[in-house]
């Protein structure tokens, strides 16, 4: 497959894009009527890695070595038996949010976050996995005050980022406990939250306890790394060592669920707000995407061709992607819009597709 292409991973299947003579243009559906929760494309292979969730069939993976054009279904990563999520309640994984692939030089290692608030690692290409012990025997995650559901009633491992220079330095994100760091590839996990808040608890700057919604590193400067958390932007440029507030309560830019940063370019990001807590639409009912370019100091609307009014359109995590000057986000109404021009301009792909969970550039 050639050129430039767009996966989409929605609620009634995974549907291609491809640009062809400056448009974009729906080329394939693969699994036509059932959900997709994550999506990865193998850098260092070319595979494609899909997670369904079929409801009543439950999680199910699949992996296509020829760009989609053939699925074989591998056995998805469950728990050793007699697991429990807590005591008297077995653990089973009932989703996949995130598959992300290991560094360069270990071709096969592929990590896989789940709800719920499990690490699993295959280092064969798929044919076995590994619960992630460590960290799943965490005092901390056998604390329902320290991780605990939010929009479910169990935790979720949404974003695990890998340091580009060395493999065993990974951090992951969970919702809702904060974000977590291994320098010995999962042999230990600290939490790394120090300079976050949490405006629904008690506490305001627990060192466990926070709802981190996406977690993103700058593989430029990987001691960089931004979250959009359920209380704001957060930055941090000392490898999670200290977070900074990069957004300000009240203002439009502050709560969301989607966050991307410039590939290069340290102090700028772009995210799509939303409304907090029960309402989760976009913020005065105005689809808008804001860019900053200070860090968070400023927030400026990038909104151009965007609908002004009337929106309910919601976007989740993975739903938002860069590609050099080339963004684009998919929402919770079917709405797909690309910019070009880093968000200067915005142009609807489609109005007609399923809820969107995944937006990804290959």
């Amino acid at each position: 497959m050639s050129g430039n292409h767009l996966i989409i991973g929605s609620k009634k299947g995974l549907i291609v894009y491809s640009k062809k003579a400056n448009r974009w243009s729906h080329i394939a559906t693969h699994f036509l009527g059932i959900p997709v929760s994550a999506f990865l494309r193998d850098s260092r292979t070319g595979f494609w890695w899909a997670a369904l969730n079929h409801g009543h069939w439950g999680i199910k993976l699949h992996l296509s070595k020829d760009e989609g054009l053939n699925w074989s279904e591998i056995e998805a990563p469950k728990f050793p038996d007699g697991s429990e999520f807590k005591e008297g309640v077995p653990a089973k994984v009932q989703d996949i949010f995130c598959i992300q692939e290991g560094a360069k030089e270990e071709v096969g290692t592929v990590w896989i976050g789940t709800r719920p608030g499990a690490l699993f690692k295959t280092e064969d290409g798929g044919k076995s996995f590994q619960l992630n012990e460590a960290l799943w025997n965490l005092p901390s995650r056998q604390n329902p005050n320290q991780w605990f559901g939010g929009g479910w009633d169990e935790p979720i491992i949404h974003s695990i980022e890998i340091h580009p220079e060395n493999r065993d330095h990974i951090y992951i994100g969970i919702s809702v406990a904060g974000v977590f760091m291994t320098k010995d590839g999962g042999k230990t996990w600290e939490a790394k939250n120090k300079g976050c808040v949490v405006t629904f608890l008690p506490e305001r700057e627990p060192e466990i306890g926070h709802d981190p919604h996406r977690l993103l590193m700058v593989k430029s400067q990987p001691e960089v790394l931004w979250q959009q958390n359920h209380c704001g932007v957060f930055k941090t440029i000392s490898g999670a060592e200290q977070w900074e507030l990069a957004s300000k309560e009240g203002e439009a830019a502050h709560f969301g669920f989607a966050i991307v940063p410039d590939e290069i370019n340290t102090e700028e990001a772009w995210i799509v707000p939303a409304i907090s807590d029960e309402t989760r639409v976009a913020v005065d009912q105005q689809l808008r995407v804001f860019h900053t370019t200070d860090s968070g100091k400023t927030w400026t609307s990038k909104s151009k061709g965007l609908p002004k009014d009337s929106s309910f359109d919601l976007v989740y995590r993975h739903a938002l992607d860069k590609k050099e000057d080339t963004i684009a986000f998919g929402t919770t109404t079917g709405n797909l819009y690309l910019s070009e021009n880093r968000g200067e301009q915005w142009h609807v792909i489609s109005s007609n597709l399923p809820l969107i969970n995944v937006v990804t550039f290959i």
